[in-house]
């Protein structure tokens, strides 16, 4: 028998559909993934089968084949364990999917031994993908829901286990739905008017805030000048609502979101140490991941000490300040991360 069911995937920081095909038959009891997956999908055969099972099903011994279809792209990541866990079930004939519900919703999340459905990074891109797509909703990890909340107009299923899922498919069922509370997500709390005199300095920041320029200064140590760069993203204005999405994509993808911070309504402040590699701060690496850079997309850079930095980071800055984003290739294709930030640096004087 065979089962397709829609999850999704992502390259930089743009999402594209995934058809997860499962074959169930006869035959020799083996499970193999095919279709370009890394370690982590390969290691999902273990999880898969303790979930199931755990959940009180009966894994018969079949010969059961996964195609993570395109096949000629690079996939990553842990939320494939649920589309595939559902496929086969379905293609056992566990549950059935009378109503066609499956051809409307993605599925993401990663499974427990126990059958639990756990938050996966990148929740965001999907939802954005199933929307633009056209489908009715995506069927998520409960962990992930406030991430997934501030998209409008798609229908979220929150799940806390394998069994959530069966319900919503044979029954319609849906976990109660919270709504996230955005007053309750982390404040800055800094605030210029908290720093005593600098009347010039304060005013330098005032035009950077006002043009969005870059800035440097410079000035002996404890003269305030983290202080005040801290201080920058109280006198910006408030994110839209596409600048949030926007910059809680780019901290979803490098799992920066958490409980405290589910998603990013504040203006980003990054300062990275002077011992910082140049991977770390433009981003890339073997799997290229947004850098520091993007991280501060919509929001400040601060490179405190900025003498003592590497030069190669130093030198790497150009580009991305002056074309707002930055380009990287790699065997798998080439990725772009925004770069929109006012770069702020502070050293001091020469003796």
């Amino acid at each position: 028998m065979l089962v397709k069911v829609l999850s999704s995937s992502y390259l930089g920081i743009e999402p594209f559909l995934v058809e997860v095909e499962v074959y169930v038959t006869n035959g020799l009891p083996i499970f193999n993934i095919v279709g370009l997956g890394d370690t982590t999908i390969s290691e999902s055969k273990d999880r898969i089968r303790s979930g199931i099972k755990n959940m009180g099903y009966f894994l018969e011994p079949r010969r059961v084949v996964v195609n993570l279809t395109p096949a000629n792209i690079k996939k990553r990541g842990s939320h494939f364990d649920l589309p595939i866990a559902i496929g086969i079930m379905i293609g056992m004939k566990f549950i059935s999917d009378y109503k066609g519900v499956l051809k409307d919703y993605i599925l993401m999340g990663e499974l427990s031994l126990t059958g639990e459905v756990r938050g996966v990074e990148g929740i965001i891109n999907g939802v954005l993908l199933a929307k633009s797509k056209g489908f009715k909703g995506v069927i998520i990890p409960e962990e992930n829901m406030d991430e997934a909340s501030i998209i409008k107009d798609i229908e979220i299923i929150p799940i806390k286990n394998i069994r959530d899922v069966v319900k919503f498919i044979e029954e319609g069922v849906v976990r109660s739905k919270r709504v996230l509370n955005v007053s309750k997500v982390y404040q800055n709390n800094l605030d210029m008017q908290d720093v005593k005199g600098q009347i010039r300095a304060k005013r330098a920041l005032e035009i950077v805030a006002a043009g969005g320029h870059n800035i440097i200064m410079v000035g002996s140590p404890g003269s305030g000048k983290s202080m005040l760069a801290k201080r920058l993203i109280g006198i910006l204005p408030p994110m839209s609502e596409s600048e949030i999405i926007e910059t809680t994509k780019i901290y979803s993808i490098a799992g920066e979101l958490n409980e405290r911070v589910p998603i990013v309504v504040n203006r980003p402040f990054r300062d990275p140490h002077h011992t910082s590699t140049a991977t770390s701060i433009i981003g890339g690496g073997r799997v290229p991941k947004p850098g520091e850079i993007s991280l501060a997309n919509n929001g400040v850079l601060f490179l405190d000490e900025f003498t003592e930095f590497d030069r190669v980071v130093i030198e790497s800055l150009r580009e991305p300040l002056e074309e707002k984003r930055i380009s990287i290739t790699r065997s798998l294709g080439k990725m772009e991360f925004p770069a929109k930030l006012i770069f702020v640096a502070a050293c001091n004087p020469c003796v």
